[in-house]
């Protein structure tokens, strides 16, 4: 079964929040291309409607939405998702993924496009790491000049 982390993204407070699927949960997101309407309940948020907007497998290699399949292709690409050229009429081939989310990805990014009864901040937990990290991080000394 395929593991993922998905990144929810709320438009509204511009915070992005990370909620691990797992199980049978992740059957409602594979084989949906970029773009496609996934209920929240799949994602533990009742009441809210997520649109995918990407995702990246283990290697970082990104998908792109114009794109079709969920395999791997070497793209000559001249900007977009994947690639952002220097200069005007670079193009480089880069390895990019297709639009349909498959099993071998690790992140998945949505944005709300319907709200729930509840606020983000209630339904998804927040995680004992990060309050530790900022709880014992030392307070850094002034620079010696």
């Amino acid at each position: 079964m395929a593991d993922f982390k998905l990144v929810v993204s709320d438009p509204k407070s511009g915070k992005a929040y990370n909620i691990d699927v797992a199980g049978a949960k992740t059957n409602k997101f594979i084989g949906r291309p970029i773009g496609s309407e996934v209920e929240g309940d799949a994602a533990g948020l009742p009441g809210y409607k997520l649109v995918i907007t990407g995702g990246s497998d283990k290697d970082g290699v990104p998908m792109r939405g114009d794109l079709p399949g969920q395999v791997r292709r070497r793209v000559l690409v001249s900007g977009g998702e994947g690639y952002h050229p220097v200069s005007d009429g670079m193009r480089r081939r880069k390895l990019l993924r297709g639009n349909e989310i498959s099993g071998d990805l690790v992140q998945v990014n949505a944005r709300v496009a319907e709200y729930g009864e509840k606020s983000l901040d209630e339904l998804v937990p927040k995680k004992e790491k990060d309050a530790k990290k900022e709880a014992a991080a030392p307070a850094r000394a002034p620079a010696k000049k």
